[in-house]
């Protein structure tokens, strides 16, 4: 299935599916709506903190980096229940090394905003 457009045509068609995939995710995933939230109120206290840029810039990414995990981990969830309900060892390997990721990324975040944070109030 080849996609023959080029140019600013591909880059809209392109913004519009990864818009439709980040509707997608907020609509079918409470996992990802919770981390929005989450990461609305990191980004706004990352903003608010007087710290330099380079620590706000790594206390955002940590944070974005949760969100873009999560949707791959959806996405991985998404095609292993399209193939089929019933249970395979490879689904279920495959769903909780997904969560798994996820679960590394917010730990990631934890230790970014704990580091960060307490040297700058020590």
């Amino acid at each position: 299935m080849a996609n023959n457009t080029t140019g600013f045509t591909r880059i809209i068609k392109a913004a519009g599916y990864s818009w439709k995939g980040l509707r997608a995710a907020w609509i079918n995933e409470a996992a990802f709506r919770q981390e929005g939230v989450a990461a609305i109120i990191a980004i706004a206290i990352a903003c608010w903190l007087d710290v330099d840029p380079i620590t706000r810039i790594l206390l955002i990414g940590s944070v974005v980096l949760v969100m873009i995990v999560e949707i791959l981990n959806s996405a991985i969830e998404a095609l292993v229940d399209r193939v089929g309900t019933d249970y395979h060892a490879l689904s279920g390997r495959a769903k909780d090394m997904g969560s798994a990721a996820v679960l590394i990324a917010i730990l990631l975040a934890a230790v970014v905003w704990a580091t960060l944070l307490w040297h700058h109030w020590r």
